[in-house]
């Protein structure tokens, strides 16, 4: 197998989304592209070898979201977090952003309800079984 130069005109896709640290692993990156969540410039890419360039526009899923980035340039090896950040464009609307890097909701109790009564434990369990 040949090692790419960093300046290479075009790279595998799993390696371009794993130096980019989209994925923690490559296999993981591999994955998702084999499953056929990943689409590169709107056409569906199902294969983990696809060459991906500097202008492409790749659509997928990351995060509980829906990650739509623009290939600035390719990478050399997968490098510390600022350096994979120079690798890529964010294009998703900026309240998507926002809504992303909110904390998740925690269940909230009404003020002074304190811990819940033996009665309401039941019935949260009994709600809780009927769902599984």
């Amino acid at each position: 197998m040949a090692a790419e130069t960093p300046h290479a005109k075009t790279q595998r896709l799993d390696r371009w989304l794993w130096f980019a640290r989209f994925f923690k692993s490559r296999t993981l990156a591999a994955s998702v592209v084999s499953a056929g969540k990943v689409r590169v410039n709107a056409e569906r890419v199902s294969k983990p070898s696809h060459s991906v360039k500097a202008g492409d526009v790749l659509t997928f899923p990351a995060a509980k979201q829906v990650r739509v980035i623009k290939v600035v340039e390719l990478g050399a090896r997968r490098g510390p977090a600022p350096e994979a950040q120079a690798l890529y464009e964010d294009q998703a609307p900026p309240e998507q952003r926002k809504a992303a890097n909110k904390p998740p909701k925690v269940a909230e109790r009404e003020a002074g309800a304190g811990r819940p009564t033996k009665r309401e434990r039941r019935q949260t369990t009994a709600l809780k079984q009927g769902l599984d």
